[in-house]
């Protein structure tokens, strides 16, 4: 595990397998009944690692990788805030965007004869109330991240721009295509000198390089996502599972992370220890609470909060914050118990029809807290 002397975190996981037993257990059991072939999970409380674990491996196949604690995941939609989100809020500190500044400010070809588009702004991309549809396939027809961008730009809105929440990566394509505009370089680059390095979180990124001599890991040492026969018509694994953001090149504003849980639990830890060393404390209040508008949403900017029924399950306190992510990857954070609770896995495998993770994720997070406290 990377763990440097400006760690955020102390370890403290030895007792973790007696402690967390129920909370392990659970994972077990979702891997024996294929809910997902393997998972990794980290927690942290206040300012100390208690968990850190691997469990399962990467296929259905006894023959497959086990899983450890240090296994790199396909973050999917945590991409969104591990490093969209997180660039969104150092350019925001920098003064460089107003959360409601017109996207068409930033990114002129989303405008058009739909006069409903200026009104879009920065603040209803990051809380998905743009009025925009939550997915296109855009990449039946797109072959590269230009045409896939100038598609995401002429996407119809679906409805009135702040009058409903409707979850978005099409909204956060453009959030991620504006912030490049804003930063004049990539989030592959922006996300990596900007949010990663400072964390020494030295294996999160994009575009998992393929070269282990220098110090990362191979994409073998990935667990696949999908055996893709629709698409690709091939196995997935060490590149992006999403469509959209693989035909972007893998660096997209909705997806293309990876990273180990301990990273995440890191990037978190910076969350609850007021930002430091990434964000003023005001900013992260100002991302992670709840918005007023539309009424009745659950989102933060960027982030989500818990809304019965919750995939955090039904302890996690009224500040929390969280995240999913389509392969099966999740982040929850609880400001009041000093708490983060991460789990990476690749429930896509195969074929991406396993659902059973919506039952088993709220209940590990039930047990988590019901074995701190």
């Amino acid at each position: 595990m990377n763990h440097s002397n400006n760690s955020r975190l102390s370890l403290a996981f030895d007792k973790q397998d007696k402690q967390f037993h129920r909370a392990f257990a659970l994972l077990k059991a979702g891997i024996r009944q294929k809910a997902f072939p393997g998972a990794s999970a980290a927690v942290a409380h206040q300012g100390k690692l208690i968990a850190l674990k691997g469990l399962g491996r990467f296929t259905y196949s006894w023959r497959s990788r086990r899983v450890k604690a240090q296994t790199i995941y396909d973050l999917a939609s945590l991409t969104k805030v591990v490093a969209t989100t997180a660039a969104c809020m150092r350019l925001h500190e920098q003064g460089e965007f107003h959360l409601d500044q017109s996207i068409v400010e930033i990114l002129p070809e989303f405008d058009g004869s739909d006069y409903r588009r200026r009104d879009v702004t920065f603040r209803m991309l990051l809380a998905h109330s743009s009025g925009l549809p939550a997915y296109a396939r855009l990449f039946e027809t797109c072959k590269n991240h230009a045409e896939l961008l100038a598609a995401a730009s002429q996407v119809d809105l679906v409805a009135e721009p702040d009058t409903r929440s409707e979850y978005s990566d099409i909204g956060f394509i453009l959030l991620g295509a504006a912030l490049e505009r804003i930063a004049g370089e990539t989030l592959r680059v922006f996300s990596k000198r900007e949010i990663f390095k400072p964390l020494d979180n030295a294996f999160s990124c994009f575009n998992p390089p393929n070269y282990p001599d220098q110090g990362y890991p191979d994409r073998g040492s990935i667990p696949p996502t999908e055996n893709d026969m629709a698409f690709r018509n091939r196995i997935v694994q060490g590149e992006v599972h999403d469509e959209n953001a693989w035909v972007m090149g893998g660096v997209a504003g909705h997806a293309g992370c990876f990273a180990p849980a301990c990273d995440i639990a890191e990037f978190a830890q910076c969350m609850l220890d007021g930002g430091a060393p990434l964000f003023q404390r005001h900013t992260v209040e100002l991302f992670t609470q709840r918005q007023t508008s539309p009424p009745g949403t659950s989102r933060a900017l960027g982030w989500d909060t818990p809304s019965p029924p919750s995939q955090s399950g039904q302890y996690f306190s009224q500040r929390s914050y969280g995240h999913l992510g389509y392969t099966g990857t999740s982040l929850w954070i609880d400001p009041v118990r000093q708490l983060s609770v991460t789990l990476l896995t690749n429930r896509t495998w195969p074929d991406r029809c396993a659902q059973a993770i919506k039952e088993i994720r709220p209940a590990f997070h039930d047990a988590v807290i019901e074995a701190i406290e």
